[in-house]
């Protein structure tokens, strides 16, 4: 080996001990050969629920699950954004309560299609267990009261008068 190949040589060793030094655990991990061969959760299609994400994950920052309705059949993952606020990232059914027709997942439990309303479009299969789909429009400000709000409110302030009125008769 020549003077100039040793010193060659030095410098590559020096490069790839800072590169080395700069990598986080999980990048010396996936640097390895055998780094890569755990697969994510959901992506065998082996698991018990079917997964629908709704928002991408990276627009959170803490995560949360919640059992919606009785125990087990549905789930929500919701996560806490930077801002503080709450949302739905994906919900969990179970796989006994849907199924999968030509690369959508159809929903045949009532009670899951009724905590799904918040979902629009149509749930797409992506791969596993992983489907996605959009979440509900977001209603502008300026169209508030909806419809729906104010037949709400008419039945609130029904309920605010009988009461009132039984409770001056008694």
């Amino acid at each position: 080996m020549t003077q100039r190949q040793s010193a060659a040589a030095r410098a590559n060793i020096k490069k790839a001990q800072a590169k080395w030094k700069s990598m986080s655990h999980r990048q010396h991990a996936l640097a390895q050969p055998q780094g890569r061969g755990r697969k994510k959760p959901g992506t065998t299609g082996k698991g018990n629920f079917y997964r629908i994400e709704v928002r991408p994950k990276a627009e959170f920052v803490t995560f949360r699950n919640q059992d919606v309705g009785g125990k087990g059949g549905l789930e929500r993952l919701a996560g806490k954004r930077s801002s503080g606020s709450w949302d739905t990232v994906s919900w969990l059914i179970e796989k006994s309560k849907a199924r999968v027709d030509r690369g959508h997942l159809k929903i045949t439990d009532k009670k899951a299609q009724s905590a799904l309303k918040q979902i629009r479009g149509p749930i797409r299969h992506v791969k596993g267990d992983i489907f996605r789909a959009y979440p509900a429009r977001n209603v502008p400000e300026a169209e508030k009261p909806t419809a729906a709000m104010r037949r709400a409110q008419r039945v609130n302030i029904k309920k605010a008068q009988e009461a009132s009125r039984k409770a001056r008769q008694s």
